[in-house]
């Protein structure tokens, strides 16, 4: 795809991945559609580009990514927002999605009146392709029919300015100071929070410009909302329209459905005005009120008298006489129409009321009935959820008294067992007890016998042995040889 040399991507740093080969480019080419925009306010300057969108066909209408198309950045376009949808609304529907929101601008499409387009760059495209998979015809609110358009946005180039401020860009070899947001003052830096760029290109940050209501600029107050059109309330047709006086319902005249003098049929509203000439119809007399024309300085209704004409162009004209006699009979008719007049409408003001009151009194007995509804569901459904926490509150309690029961019942049973293996164990180290002691018995005599026995071995060598004299010198081994001697006469004694 071509890039003209005075294009500027909307994406900042992030470029569109480039292309492989020339068939891939005319593939690329057959699922991209171009949308020309302009942003600025018309009476300052006004700036125009182009927008290369994935179109639908290039997204299938599965959840999965893999669906999605190939070369896709995170830059998506929400096409045809109504204009009456102002920035804090738009900020509210991205939701919890507003925090991944890197910048978002506000364009003006060529071939679309009454919208608006916003181009949305995101942090990731993990972000993007949640986003687009979550708002992707999506209805903006639940009173409304208009569905959120999303396409992908390949590159966003910048054609033309036209204007007369003079828009040159700073050299670049000096540092560019960073801007600052209008409401906040701070700075307008991406990594701290989402930026919004404005139709009249004045930048904020979301959180500052969601805390705006209205649908005009903060600081140029330039109102992308346009006013709209009169139409027909019931055949929607521009042409021939006439607006209820006392009501403001605006239809259609006798030329085109005749949807006006319906309304006066219905409601009996007599006085209508012709938006083009805005002369007053009387539908009850069946002519025009010319007694009521409207003032350039405040707007009101005013009174003309009798006497005066109204020409073609608009303008009044007077012609008095002179005589006495025609000037009372003259004032004594424009008492009686005045009179006259004031009691019509205070008879139409009092059937409005009464109107109006009683559709009020309608609503007040739905809503009633409704709350009442929605109350006695809403008690039925507690008393249901609470009767059946009841229900498994007594099977619980049943099954824990039978369980009781069931251990009352053990409880004899196997104390008589435990009285009983005591009363065994008892007896058993009884019995223990009373064999230790025999043994023990048994052990000392034993003992005392082995005891006896050697002191009665001993005594018999004593008596056999012989006693040797010994010399002083050889004392010592002398000793040993007589304790040999006397040891060699043992043994040969045992063995004989």
């Amino acid at each position: 795809m071509m890039m003209p040399s005075t294009s500027t991507i909307i994406a900042g740093d992030e470029l569109p991945p480039p292309v492989a080969s020339v068939s891939g480019e005319s593939s690329l080419s057959d699922m991209t559609q171009t949308v020309h925009f302009s942003s600025g306010n018309p009476r300052i300057g006004e700036t125009r580009g182009v927008m290369h969108l994935f179109s639908d066909d290039a997204v299938s209408s599965s959840s999965s990514s893999s669906n999605l198309p190939i070369g896709r950045n995170p830059l998506v376009c929400v096409l045809g927002v109504p204009n009456h949808m102002t920035y804090a609304d738009f900020c509210q529907f991205c939701g919890s999605f507003i925090h991944h929101i890197l910048e978002m601008r506000t364009v003006r499409n060529d071939d679309i009146e009454n919208r608006y387009s916003i181009l949305i760059r995101f942090d990731s495209q993990e972000s993007t392709d949640t986003f687009f998979h979550h708002f992707r015809g999506k209805q903006f609110n639940s009173l409304e029919e208009d569905l959120c358009r999303l396409l992908f946005t390949l590159d966003v180039q910048f054609t033309g300015y036209s204007g007369s401020i003079d828009h040159t860009q700073p050299s670049a070899a000096g540092p560019i100071e960073q801007p600052t947001c209008p409401v906040c003052l701070e700075r307008l830096d991406q990594d701290t929070g989402g930026i919004l760029t404005t139709m009249c290109n004045h930048s904020f940050h979301c959180s500052c410009i969601s805390n705006w209501p209205d649908s005009s600029c903060p600081v140029c107050r330039y109102c992308q909302q346009q006013p709209e059109n009169s139409v027909c309330c019931v055949c929607q047709t521009t042409e021939n329209l006439w607006m209820c006086v006392i009501c403001g319902v605006v239809g259609c005249g006798r030329y085109k459905e005749g949807h006006a003098r319906r309304h006066w049929e219905e409601t009996e509203h007599c006085y209508s005005l012709e938006l083009e000439t805005q002369r007053v119809w009387d539908y009850a007399g069946d002519n025009y009120v010319h007694r009521l024309i409207q003032s350039k300085t405040d707007g009101k209704l005013v009174e003309l008298n009798s006497h005066g004409s109204l020409s073609k162009d608009g303008c009044g004209s007077c012609e008095y006489s002179d005589s006495g006699m025609s000037d009372a009979l003259l004032n004594s008719k424009v008492d009686m129409i005045i009179s006259e007049y004031n009691e019509l409408l205070q008879a139409q003001l009092e059937n409005q009321k009464q109107y109006f009151e009683k559709l009020l009194q309608n609503v007040k007995e739905e809503t009633e009935q409704k709350v009442s509804e929605a109350a006695s569901k809403a008690i039925s459904q507690r008393l249901q959820k609470l009767q059946t926490r009841f229900d498994r509150c007594v099977k619980e309690k049943q099954f824990l008294e039978d369980l009781n029961e069931n251990l009352v019942k053990n409880k004899d049973v196997w104390s008589t067992k435990i009285t009983e293996m005591e009363e065994r164990e008892k007896k058993a180290v009884r019995a223990k007890d009373e064999k230790i002691q025999g043994l023990e018995e048994q052990l000392g005599k034993l003992m005392a016998q082995m005891d006896g026995e050697s002191e009665v071995s001993e005594t018999k060598e004593v008596q056999d042995a012989t006693v040797l004299p010994l010399s002083t010198t050889n004392t010592s081994s002398s000793g040993s040889g007589n304790v040999i001697h006397a040891n060699k006469k043992k043994s040969n004694r045992r063995k004989g």
